[in-house]
């Protein structure tokens, strides 16, 4: 069943696509897989598997999850040759494809069965060895609709260890960027290109010779990303109180990233869409202002006869393919000039954007200006002009293509994004409908009722809406439990509208709604409701940046604050270029890892230095999973079990054995390991529940109490004192942790003699009998929704392969949290699960005179007489 590139070829111009034009290639022992993020007309993720000499190829519109319950769309496409799999590049406007790719992931796919037989019988099933894929996957082929030309596959999660719900994890989102970090961007192969004649954009870019911006200390040469995602704000309560922030207006439109690079301007959405046909104008007019290369964040609005952004008039710009007016407020400049700019200070990023446009004389592209003025008056003053509100950032923040609290949003009133679910017949002499039938997705994922919106429309508007929805009709609701009362026409959740809003009601239903418009650069699957935050007050310190001003002081927190570093520790961090610690050079001493607290690399690696005598015991032998964070928490999380793409000084690649059929599992056990991994951006540290000795048969069993929404900390403590009892009862002697993030660990000690099986199926009973005991505390399912008030007993931490955050180990999250051994008698005074970071945890063991654990590691007890204790 040799593979063909015919049809791949028929489709491909090579003489103008930089596409590999490839052969069939040999049949190798070792199968690769590679994932394509696509930005063509539509964003989607072509998965790629190698099978007799060519990638068989599927089209996922959608992306992969790692939750089981969803099963992605996967459209069978073309064979492709396997030098494809390292193709980066922008496919040219009118060739197939058009548009840009980058190489999401890649790796290793093992078929669990014959691969040529499953692949004719439409069902394949293997595991990925990826950098950012793992576990076991199937692709299955379904049912063609009546007149779909290509094949409809389904590509599903498999129930394993690496599972996650999707509620919990989007590794489209978590994880957006190109796996061949460093690598330069291609252009395409062009081989006859048009002279720019002097009225094209080009033409004017090349003629112009501003003064270029000095570039900022803290920027770094690099090559230009294919793809960029952008940072997202955090809406909060109120404005912080203290610290240096710069307020911009909230603009009333769709998130917008230009990608320059000299003649080659692109215009993408905030989840990579390819908007640049869609506004020709706009293109042209970036294009002739410069910069010769970079990445631009801003916002496309329409202007009102008020000079005020009008959502609506966007929207119907595009309705009718009349996008002249549309204006684009530049706000930020992540890359520049051959530089990367995100760990630069936002006040420096601007200065640059500012004087890179200095020359502009066009109305539709402009500087995003920011008011020096009291935030007080600042949100007085936007609401009462009738805006939506105002956008602050931390002054000496920087970049994160991620949502975090260095930029919040203060809004005049509510408003948000709902799914359209459905809508009304409409009354009296209005067209169309009565009003629209809204919902939202909950922590689980399922569409809930949220109330509905008549208001906000015109006839003109109605008719519009009313041609969009009636195709979408279908008998049954879409909602998990159809709304009670409510009648009128379901349609597929597909459309997603903007309404203002009062507030939400004790019921989950928005009181005056206020239609603003539809929204087409988002997913409706990304559609939850939105919570506003208490703003962080605490200070954030930038490489290179200069000192913010002081903040105002402000009420003690409710626990221990982190505190900040003295003025020693500060003086070494600034222009250092590294410190040996356990024989390791520390480079990049003075990176930010976490904005929070102002923790630095070398911060980190001098705590896993100090804390190797305390971690070392409880790392021994123990394989051990890595959460990698290269650009601080704030980024992308890197989550990683395997050896083959990383190096770290002092670590142990464990054989094969140990885990048949993967890859060599990591062991860290040493202090230079320890500072090793630092080095490599490696925050958090897990590991199994058995050792090299016996690595079948796990010497603890591990309960973790993950609180739901809704729960005080005064519940967790509760809780954790409960299932110390139930263990006493069932003659287990248990020891305390806690997770340094959320919640509390309850470790049980054992003697290596059942196997993983047998110790997972008594965790599980024993939850279960806890949570049929206290239904109204307990809960035995994972997942956000189902936690909601109550906690949820994770037993899963005791399948083969699964792991838990290590003693010791530090937290990728905001504040730098540790997990920390504790007593019994300390649990009643314990403030939070993350009481104790990487300034302060050392203190505490300064101080204390015995080791809270010291009874762990002799402890010998087996499951027998608990399990028939039990009685199930």
């Amino acid at each position: 069943m040799a593979g063909s590139l015919s049809d791949y070829r028929k489709k491909r111009d090579f003489g103008v696509t930089a596409e590999p034009r490839g052969t069939v290639g040999r049949v190798g022992k070792r199968l690769s897989f590679v994932v394509q993020k696509h930005a063509a007309s539509r964003l989607h993720y072509d998965f790629r598997l190698e099978l007799d000499g060519t990638l068989k190829s599927w089209a996922v519109p959608k992306g992969p999850s790692f939750d089981p319950r969803v099963k992605r769309m996967a459209v069978h496409v073309e064979d492709h040759p396997i030098s494809y799999g390292g193709f980066e590049g922008v496919i040219p406007k009118g060739q197939y494809g058009a548009g840009t790719v980058i190489v999401w992931d890649r790796g290793e796919w093992v078929p669990v069965e014959d691969p040529a037989t499953g692949y004719r019988a439409g069902k394949l099933k293997f595991e990925l060895h990826g950098e950012k894929l793992r576990g076991r996957w199937a692709l299955v082929r379904i049912k063609a609709r009546e007149g779909e030309r290509q094949e409809p596959w389904l590509l599903i999660k498999e129930n394993d260890g690496e599972a996650r719900t999707a509620a919990d994890y989007d590794v489209t989102e978590a994880l957006p960027d190109s796996v061949l970090s460093g690598a330069a961007a291609k252009k395409p192969a062009v081989v006859k290109k048009p002279a720019a004649s002097k009225k094209t954009p080009a033409a004017k870019a090349k003629s112009r010779s501003p003064d270029a911006p000095e570039i900022p200390p803290g920027a770094r040469k690099a090559a230009l990303p294919l793809a960029f995602a952008p940072q997202l704000a955090t809406l909060v309560e109120g404005p912080p109180a203290s610290g240096d922030w710069i307020y911009e207006v909230k603009f009333d439109g769709y998130r917008l990233l230009a990608r320059l690079d000299g003649d080659d301007v692109r215009l993408f959405t905030r989840n990579g869409n390819d908007w640049t046909s869609r506004m020709k104008p706009l293109r042209d007019e970036i294009a002739s202002l410069g910069p010769a290369t970079g990445w631009i964040d801003g916002e496309i609005v329409v202007m009102n006869a008020d000079g005020n952004p009008d959502f609506q008039a966007l929207q119907g710009a595009f309705d009718s393919a009349r996008t002249k007016d549309i204006v684009y407020f530049a706000f930020d400049l992540p890359h520049f000039g051959g530089y990367d700019l995100t760990a630069v200070p936002l006040v420096e990023r601007r200065r640059v954007l500012e004087a890179a446009l200095a020359g502009n004389r066009s109305a539709h592209v402009r500087f995003s200006e920011a008011f020096d003025a009291p935030v007080a008056d600042l949100l007085e003053g936007a609401c009462r002009k009738g805006l939506e509100g105002l956008i602050g950032k931390r002054a000496q923040a920087p970049y994160s293509s991620a949502r975090n609290a260095t930029w919040i949003k203060l809004k005049c009133t509510k408003r948000q994004e709902f799914v359209i679910a459905g809508y009304t017949d409409p009354k009296g002499s209005r067209k169309g409908f009565g009003s629209l039938l809204l919902g939202i997705h909950d922590a689980g994922g399922d569409l809930v009722y949220a109330g509905n919106v008549g208001t906000g429309f015109d006839d003109r508007l109605l008719d519009s809406l009313y041609a969009k929805l009636t195709p979408l009709d279908v008998t049954k609701s879409p909602f998990a439990q159809p709304p009670k009362g409510v009648k009128g026409h379901w349609v597929k959740p597909k459309l997603i509208a903007e309404v203002a809003f009062t507030e939400w009601t004790s019921e989950g239903r928005i009181r005056h709604p206020v239609f603003h418009g539809l929204r087409t650069d988002k997913e409706p699957r990304a559609i939850t409701r939105e919570q506003a935050k208490t703003p962080d007050a605490k200070p954030v310190k930038a490489p290179n940046a200069k000192p913010a001003k002081s903040p105002a002081k402000t009420a003690p927190p409710s626990r221990a604050p982190v505190p900040p570093p003295d003025a020693a520790t500060q003086a070494k961090r600034v222009g250092k270029s590294g410190e040996a610690l356990a024989g390791i050079l520390v480079t990049h001493p003075e990176r930010v890892i976490d904005a929070a607290s102002g923790a630095t690399k070398l911060d980190l690696a001098r705590y896993y230095d100090a804390i190797a005598p305390h971690m070392v015991p409880h790392l021994d032998g123990r394989p051990i999973a890595l959460v990698r964070a290269p650009g601080g928490i704030g980024g992308e999380l890197f989550f990683q079990k395997h050896g083959e793409k990383i190096s770290i000084p002092g670590i142990v690649q464990l054989d094969r054995k140990y885990w048949p059929g993967h890859p060599e599992m990591l062991e860290v056990a040493s202090r230079e390991a320890l500072v090793g991994a630092a080095q490599m951006n490696v925050i958090e540290m897990h590991t199994w529940n058995s050792t090299t000795k016996d690595i079948t048969h796990p010497d603890r069993v591990i309960f973790d109490l993950d609180p739901g929404e809704g729960i005080d900390w005064a519940t967790v403590r509760e809780a954790t004192a409960l299932t110390h009892k139930m263990l006493e009862l069932l003659g287990l002697k248990s020891f305390l942790k806690t997770s340094g993030g959320k919640g509390l660990h309850v470790v049980v000690p054992l003697t290596p003699k059942w196997d993983y099986e047998r110790v997972k199926d008594f965790s599980q009973r024993l939850v279960v009998h806890m949570t049929r005991t206290i239904p109204t505390l307990f809960v035995a399912k994972s997942g956000a929704r189902n936690r909601v008030g109550r906690i949820f007993i994770d037993y899963l931490r005791n399948g083969r392969g699964a792991t838990t955050v290590a003693a010791f180990s530090a937290r990728a999250r905001p504040g730098m949290g540790v997990s920390v051994p504790v007593t019994w008698k300390e649990l009643p005074g314990l403030s939070s699960a993350d009481q104790w970071n990487i300034f302060n945890v050392l203190e505490r063991l300064k101080r204390q005179r015995a080791d809270p654990w010291k009874a762990y590691f002799t402890a010998a007890q087996t499951l027998e007489d608990a399990a028939k204790r039990l009685g199930e």
